[in-house]
């Protein structure tokens, strides 16, 4: 049987950034979450799911030509909340969150970018597009349900944090997960420049 590759696009982080957002994992230690690892913070702007070598091959060259059609921009991140938000049904104070997760700027030209790659995408490779509008967010941690309902929800924190991280994006990563004993492990296949 032919081995299949779990691969996302994805823009990751400069060092700094990912260690101020990691840092919050103190501030929220007593949250049931795991949180995530800080050399994997990354913003997904496509999950392509377990694919063949030749479409891995496929990727990287869609990926290398979308790359090259746009140019180095700016992206802020402003907010550390739970989420997804609005997904979830129950009364106010029973909500259980999924994640506590960093949110960025809605961004044109961020916009323009996962637009052209979900499109040239499609083209050449099978793959399921999410079909919902896009809000640049990075998973900080992932909530324990069970953990979470246990604690009384007057005394559940108040995730939702102003915060004020810039950075710029100069390039985007098609990426493989591996699962392992530890959790996900993350390998860049190719990294392509965006344009100057």
């Amino acid at each position: 049987m032919e081995k299949r590759h779990r691969v996302f696009v994805a823009i990751n982080l400069p060092v700094e950034i990912r260690k101020e957002l990691f840092s919050y994992s103190e501030k929220w230690i007593d949250l049931p979450a795991k949180w995530t690892e800080r050399d994997n913070l990354h913003i997904t702007l496509e999950f392509l799911g377990a694919i063949t070598d030749e479409e891995v091959g496929e990727v990287c060259m869609v990926v290398k030509e979308v790359a090259e059609r746009h140019s180095i921009f700016s992206l802020s991140l402003n907010k550390i909340l739970y989420g997804p938000p609005k997904k979830n049904a129950l009364p106010a104070g029973r909500q259980v969150p999924k994640m506590i997760w960093a949110q960025g700027d809605k961004s044109k030209e961020l916009a323009r970018l996962r637009e052209d790659l979900e499109n040239s995408l499609t083209e050449k490779v099978r793959f399921v597009p999410e079909n919902r509008s896009f809000a640049p967010h990075i998973t900080l941690a992932r909530i324990s349900a069970w953990g979470f309902k246990s604690i009384e929800p007057e005394e559940r924190p108040d995730v939702n944090e102003t915060i004020d991280l810039p950075f710029t994006v100069e390039s985007i990563e098609v990426m493989e997960s591996e699962m392992k004993r530890g959790g996900p492990v993350y390998t860049i296949l190719e990294s392509h420049q965006l344009k100057n």
